[in-house]
């Protein structure tokens, strides 16, 4: 009853702590005049008209207009349907108190349901509390103090330490530590600075920014979170279609029972009895409430599931495919290894690395100078600007006075007269393990080796580990990289299956192949490159979906952050999802129900224990469904 009138109607109601005031209002009045009509009717014979049956007439009115708008909204005759004619038989057959009692059960069954409810919309309203109702707006030259409402595209606002940031924007000015749990469910602050992006709602623990205002309200990360959990129970899984097609059917079956007890029996109570408890709300309300609590729980992680598709598609998962680049590794090389010739200084090796990287724009040797100087190695202000050369196809020199300088591959040992001891074993060791590596010479001389990689991120170990713990008992790297690398990066992660030098088009086929074995396949990319493989999966999974729209567009679950270590438990939290949606079905729906229609036909229920249990039941279905609102996993 609670759920056929939350969809007939789409006016804004009044509230009474979270409730309907109007549902509130019709019970309170409901149960005074129920009390006056026992006292009366049945004690005191003061009035000589039935108070109870004005009991049952106020109501019935609330159910009756209750079940009309949700006839007239679905156009066709809704479940609720079966109330209506039993409180017209309890009229009939004149069991006012009966017919008072069943209305009154109906009405605060719906006061429960809501109650319930509200816990599960509480996930939607803790993420609009993370959105702050005031913010410094640069306006003629100082930053001043304003609604929300009044931030457009394209302005500037200040974000001091301790605050939290109100849009989606580009920082132009400052450094700040930037908690960004409430988006990526990391809790770890993240450094950022000019150019990096940040997000509505997260924190900024550390120092003072100005940001350009690129998006807003539903535009933004945040606003696209709440927006898909709000609309999750609309996304209805195979679960919940059955059970919509159900009660479809469910109507004429009821009645068809009802003429079969009346048949038999001659009883109208028992009729009547059959017709309340068969009102089929907790079948209707067994997967939204389980679909609204698992998407709210893992939209605290940092994890977007797409409503109840998708949480079936995942319980379902039994083989899973990973792109090595960006989701296994961090997708940007790193020094991994150093080697320094017997004889040769700390100082005189590192100084030779800095000359000749310290002007370089490619990645490795950004790589190479990241490493220099966070580790303290080499202060980089020392090392004068010499005059760079690229070597196409072997390495970088450079050149200062009358020294010379070079990073190369293992192309440069031709033009090497020695080779020292124990270069050429470095060379072999890195590249077998898929590394780049390098010698570095002084002056035609070797003076050491530098090998870079793209590494593995933090976790992922464990996490594959974590993935045989769900029940994910084939994980597979898909890399376009040659077999040296994707062998040793597997063997770093723990992963056993892999498939290297892929084009694009032929991870569909890796995905085609394991499907064809029965295997129900999830895929996890960046959401751009990867975007064919992500639908074509039975479950895409888009990683890093806080930087960038298309993440969340192509697929069914989105992890906010660019790790995967959420991802194990999203797979338990939609495999437990789907067992409650299942249970809810199963055992508090269909089989009270079926039980209940059993035991009204043979006279052991009045239409007062059946409106108990009906309601009961519904009740049980949504308090279930909230346990998940709370769920926590521990990787065992």
């Amino acid at each position: 009853m609670a759920e056929e009138k939350a969809k007939a109607k789409a006016k804004k109601k009044s509230t009474f702590f979270g409730l309907e005031w109007e549902v509130v209002w019709f019970a309170l009045v409901d149960i005074a005049l129920i009390l006056l009509g026992i006292l009366n009717d049945y004690v005191l014979h003061l009035v000589p008209f039935p108070i109870c049956l004005l009991a049952l007439l106020f109501g019935g009115f609330r159910c009756t207009k209750d079940t009309v708008e949700a006839t007239i909204a679905k156009k066709k005759i809704t479940a609720g349907m079966l109330v209506v004619l039993s409180l017209i038989g309890c009229i009939y057959c004149k069991e006012y108190l009966s017919g008072a009692l069943v209305a009154f059960m109906m009405i605060i069954g719906e006061v429960l349901e809501d109650i319930t409810m509200m816990k599960t919309k509480n996930a939607v309203a803790e993420l609009v509390k993370l959105v702050p109702a005031k913010c410094r707006k640069l306006i003629d030259g100082e930053f001043q103090m304003v609604s929300i409402k009044k931030i457009r595209k394209g302005d500037i606002i200040q974000v001091q330490a301790g605050e939290k940031i109100a849009v989606d924007g580009v920082i132009q000015k400052g450094t700040a530590a930037i908690n960004e749990a409430s988006i990526t469910g990391e809790s770890m602050p993240v450094d950022k600075t000019v150019g990096d992006k940040v997000f509505v709602g997260t924190l900024n623990e550390n120092g003072v920014i100005e940001v350009v205002t690129e998006k807003l309200g539903g535009d933004t990360v945040l606003g696209r979170i709440i927006n898909t959990v709000r609309s999750a129970q609309d996304d209805k899984g195979n679960a919940q279609k059955i059970a919509d097609k159900f009660s479809e059917y469910f109507l004429p079956i009821v009645l068809v029972c009802c003429l079969v007890v009346w048949l038999l029996t001659h009883d109208l109570l028992r009729v009547m009895t059959v017709l309340v408890i068969a009102c089929p709300c907790a079948l209707m309300l067994a997967t939204p409430t389980v679909v609204i609590a698992a998407v709210g729980n893992s939209a605290k992680k940092g994890v977007l599931i797409k409503g109840g598709d998708a949480i079936e598609s995942a319980a379902k998962i039994n083989a899973i495919c990973l792109d090595k680049t960006g989701t296994i590794t961090k997708g940007t090389p790193d020094v991994v290894s150093t080697y320094i010739v017997p004889g040769v200084t700390e100082a005189d090796y590192y100084k030779a690395i800095a000359m000749v990287e310290k002007n370089s724009s490619h990645p490795i040797g950004k790589a190479i100078m990241k490493n220099l100087t966070t580790g303290g190695k080499i202060d980089t202000a020392s090392i004068p600007n010499a005059e760079f050369e690229m070597l196409y196809g072997r390495g970088v020199r450079a050149v200062d006075g009358k020294d010379t300088y070079e990073v190369s591959n293992r192309k440069c040992l031709e033009d090497v007269k020695t080779v020292p001891a124990g270069v050429e074993e470095y060379l072999q060791e890195n590249e077998s393990k898929g590394r780049t590596a390098m010698i570095v010479m002084k002056n035609g001389e070797i003076i050491g080796g530098i090998s870079v990689a793209d590494t593995i991120r933090d976790g992922v170990k464990d996490t594959i580990a974590k993935f045989k713990k769900v029940g994910i008992d084939h994980v597979v790297m898909l890399t376009g990289d040659n077999e040296y690398t994707a062998k040793a990066i597997c063997e770093e992660a723990g992963i056993s299956e892999f498939r290297a030098n892929l084009l694009p088009e032929q991870k569909l086929d890796v995905i085609k192949e394991l499907q064809a074995q029965g295997l129900k396949v999830a895929m996890v990319g960046d959401g751009v490159n990867d975007a064919p493989a992500l639908v074509l999966a039975d479950l895409g999974i888009a990683m890093g979906g806080a930087g960038t729209d298309v993440a969340i567009e192509s697929s069914k679950l989105t992890l906010m952050s660019d790790q995967i270590t959420q991802l194990p438990r999203a797979f338990k939290l939609c495999q437990r999802a789907y067992f409650m949606i299942k249970q809810n079905i199963i055992v508090f729906a269909v089989c009270v129900n079926v039980i209940g229609v059993l035991l009204s036909g043979l006279g052991f229920l009045n239409p007062i224990a059946g409106a108990i249990i009906h309601n009961c039941s519904s009740i049980f279905v949504v308090l279930n469904s909230a346990r998940l609102l709370t769920w926590e996993w521990d990787g065992n």
